[in-house]
């Protein structure tokens, strides 16, 4: 018989103010004991994959060795760089067979939600599409934090899509600094339609146009407060403008909308040479409009390859590449340059008490990694 007891902080005298009670346990005859002393519980630690495995995984369309490979030419890790730029050369020749289009917006204008609609109707026409989402990057962990592929949750379950929400890592423009390497590695799987969604329009919003070959920005309804603000340079950028969320009560602003677009446009040099930017409506609820903005897509394409315009923007991008390339490795290789890192905490300190100026700090810095250089040489 089991004795049930009061805890030992009840008062004796009132036991019926205090429904805690004690009970001991009891172990069953032949029951073995569930938890075991002294056991240390280890991290599996996960084999990586080598150069040819992801190779053959990207080639043959393989979803998870897919993402790992964007995680390796994602990586800062000093190790993994090589072995990236391996893979980028082995993967190079599959490349490039895709349309590239790059979609931008002012904050609300519903992008995701367009790029929901748009690549869920291009992969019912038989296309695969690859989603590369730029999110803005949290201050604390440096990951993405709005979650973009949590918001295109149809589109994320289509078998012909793939999406990659990648953070921005502090680099302008909302593009994170390896998109084109992640571009390439998507193309080399077989990916014939690229959407790179970025984090929303802005003065640097324009590094987008370098890597792709259509630009599409999105608006919102009631032109006359945002024609205001919308900065006339990225209107020059764009070789189409979408006025979203065309339904409902609002299809008759939208209308309105794209008409003044419309004529603003008309005296704005081409963003591309040979082609027309126009404005249209759309609405990713109604679906209204989608497929014509696939046709006009598919027309600049053609129109862009008659005239060599197409060929020649890609090889500006190979271009324009190596001068990003350059400006990384050469951030990296400054702030991991042994003097820098020693003598940088100090000079952050002089300047912000004031004993030293940020101009003569950065001009000495400089030597050191300069000089440092030299004697490598």
């Amino acid at each position: 018989m089991v004795t049930d007891m009061k805890p030992e902080w009840s008062d004796p005298n009132e036991p019926e103010k205090f429904s805690s009670i004690i009970r001991k346990g009891q172990e069953q005859e032949g029951q073995a004991a569930s938890i075991q002393k002294n056991i240390r519980f280890q991290k599996r630690i996960s084999r990586e994959p080598s150069v040819e495995e992801l190779y053959n995984g990207v080639l043959s369309g393989n979803r998870g060795q897919l993402a790992r490979a964007i995680t390796l030419v994602e990586s800062n890790a000093e190790q993994h760089f090589h072995k990236a730029q391996e893979l980028l050369q082995k993967l190079l020749p599959h490349s490039g067979k895709s349309i590239r289009i790059g979609i931008t917006g002012v904050p609300g204008a519903g992008k995701s939600t367009f790029i929901e609609a748009f690549g869920t109707y291009l992969c019912s026409m038989g296309h695969r599409v690859a989603v590369l989402a730029i999110d803005p990057s949290s201050s604390i962990s440096g990951g993405s934090i709005l979650g973009d592929k949590t918001r295109m949750e149809q589109l994320s379950r289509n078998p012909r899509a793939f999406i990659r929400p990648s953070p921005t890592a502090g680099k302008l423009g909302g593009v994170h600094r390896k998109t084109r390497e992640a571009m390439l590695i998507c193309e080399a799987s077989g990916f014939d339609v690229i959407l790179i969604e970025t984090v929303g329009v802005g003065q640097s919003e324009v590094i987008i146009r370098d890597m792709v070959d259509f630009f599409m920005l999105l608006v919102l309804t009631g032109a006359g407060d945002e024609l205001q603000g919308m900065k006339k340079g990225i209107m020059e950028l764009a070789d189409a403008i979408i006025v979203h969320k065309a339904d409902g009560a609002n299809k008759p602003k939208a209308e309105q909308t794209k008409k003044e677009y419309n004529r603003i446009l008309h005296f704005l040099q081409p963003a591309t040479k040979g082609w027309q930017s126009k404005a249209y409506t759309c609405s990713s609820i109604t679906q209204e409009g989608v497929k014509e903005v696939w046709s006009v897509i598919n027309k600049f394409k053609e129109t862009g390859k008659a005239a060599g315009v197409f060929d020649e923007r890609r090889k500006g991008q190979q271009r324009d590449w190596i001068y990003s390339l350059i400006s990384d490795q050469l951030h990296y290789s400054f702030f991991h340059h042994p003097a820098v890192k020693r003598m940088l905490p100090q000079f952050e300190n002089e300047v912000m008490a004031g004993e030293k100026t940020a101009a003569s700090a950065v001009e000495i810095l400089f030597n050191l990694f300069l000089s440092g250089k030299n004697n490598n040489c």
